[in-house]
């Protein structure tokens, strides 16, 4: 389908991206590597007045280190994030799970930024970052603010930046060597949204269970934290117990890649390996 009129700017700088948001009264979009945003137009999912392009903010693509953190600007495309050596060794399953995301034309074009802005449940990222408990950068004409990858994602395709904000960093805290992770995925055909996804990470202290934190990718309107799954675990649950439990409080979808019972089942098969390769 042939996307409904919009208005198109280019940002010159995020400041430029601030102004051009706030002139647009709520109804203006960001355009980062617009490989889920472009679709969305063509199926009009999504009418935006005016897209304001954000390619040539160069300054937003790196990967540094913050200390306790990795700090990796929102313009990085996933093809970078995959093979950057310091999230490889800090937090390898952003890296991992950045070299799973679609095919390799999507991940030279699309942004970490761009994947989390645009608040697909059935996204790879947001799940990884709500599991990891990361921080995501927003600036707009109030200023920068630090938003927990909890409070971030509110509803399908809808976040907490407010219209005049752009999302210029991701910030995931360092893995100690104790930590265990994984993040897999089922899905009809490799460039395809997960049917169902989990990041797992699972903490240990002298070897035994520490804590776990889950994340779910399509089990409901947002990505979710299995929450009663990691308190199963954490109390001592095995692992397939803890997989038995991923699917509380979740709401999985019916659509064309499966019903609502089958995603379900899905989740817990696919908890119970991403756990067991999380624990090693």
């Amino acid at each position: 389908m042939i996307p409904a009129r919009f208005d198109y700017d280019v940002a010159e700088s995020v400041e430029h991206a601030i102004e051009l948001l706030g002139a647009g009264g709520g109804e203006t979009k960001v355009l980062a590597g617009g490989q889920s945003l472009i679709m969305a137009l063509r199926l009009r999912i999504a009418r935006p007045a005016k897209l304001v392009d954000l390619g040539r903010l160069g300054d937003l693509s790196y990967v540094t280190d913050g200390g306790t953190h990795v700090a990796i600007g929102a313009m990085t495309p996933h093809s970078v994030v995959a093979s950057d050596t310091l999230l490889a060794e800090h937090c390898p399953i952003v890296s991992s799970t950045a070299a799973q995301i679609g095919d390799p034309q999507v991940r030279h074009r699309g942004t970490i930024g761009g994947t989390l802005a645009h608040g697909d449940p059935a996204s790879d990222m947001p799940a990884v970052v709500l599991a990891l408990g990361a921080e995501l950068v927003a600036r707009g004409s109030a200023g920068e603010r630090a938003i927990p990858a909890t409070e971030f994602f509110i509803g399908v395709f809808e976040t907490a930046l407010a219209p005049d904000e752009v999302l210029v960093e991701v910030r995931v805290p360092k893995l100690a060597g104790s930590t265990g992770w994984a993040y897999l995925k089922a899905s009809r055909r490799a460039q395809d949204w997960a049917t169902v996804g989990v990041a797992a990470l699972v903490h240990r202290d002298n070897g035994n269970v520490a804590g776990a934190s889950i994340g779910l990718v399509n089990m409901g309107g947002t990505p979710l934290r299995a929450l009663a799954a990691e308190d199963a675990l954490a109390g001592g649950s095995s692992i397939a117990e803890a997989a038995a439990a991923v699917t509380d409080g979740a709401e999985p979808p019916s659509d064309h890649a499966g019903s609502s019972s089958y995603r379900a089942h899905l989740a817990q098969v696919i908890a119970r390996r991403a756990l067991e390769q999380a624990m090693g």
